[in-house]
């Protein structure tokens, strides 16, 4: 038995808009993210702790931001790319946790649906997939509200 342990992190700074996608969820806000895609720091998280637990580099290796064609993209194409990527080696995702650091929005009325998009996209069961959130207590970029960080750990399993 092959089992594999990755891990991801991401930031991303705020910029002006009206909400944040986290884990393929439109959450209203008093801004948005910023990056060259839709900036969804949490699935970036986990796409490159999927990544990583294969030894396969990460986001940047797979979709370089120099490429326009990945302008705004929706990071779902990530995920989908690096859950495609297990499985064609022979692995099976085990779980997925994934700690979304923020001061707002709350996350916690939103986890159920993250969860279930993101069971969606990996075609794994949402017991298998941990959404939770944290502050800073109000210390650093996360805790003067200037951006959301994410962590995630992938673990992974060759029968």
């Amino acid at each position: 038995m092959d089992i594999r342990l990755g891990n991801g992190y991401d930031v991303h700074a705020f910029e002006n808009g009206d909400h944040v996608i986290l884990c393929g969820i439109k959450i209203p806000h008093t801004a948005q993210l910023k990056g060259h895609s839709d900036a969804d720091v949490a699935m970036h998280a986990i796409t490159d702790a999927i990544y990583g637990a294969l030894a396969q580099g990460d986001i940047g290796r797979h979709f370089p931001p120099s490429d326009p064609q990945w302008k705004g993209a929706a990071s779902e194409i990530f995920l989908k790319h690096a859950g495609d990527l297990s499985r064609s080696l022979g692995y099976d995702i085990c779980n997925i946790d994934c700690t979304i650091i923020c001061e707002l929005p709350k996350i916690g009325p939103h986890a159920h649906a993250m969860q279930s998009e993101l069971s969606r996209i990996l075609g794994i069961t949402t017991e298998r997939i941990s959404v939770k959130a944290t502050t800073s207590e109000e210390l650093g970029f996360t805790g003067r509200k200037e951006g959301i960080a994410a962590i995630a750990t992938a673990a992974l399993m060759k029968p």
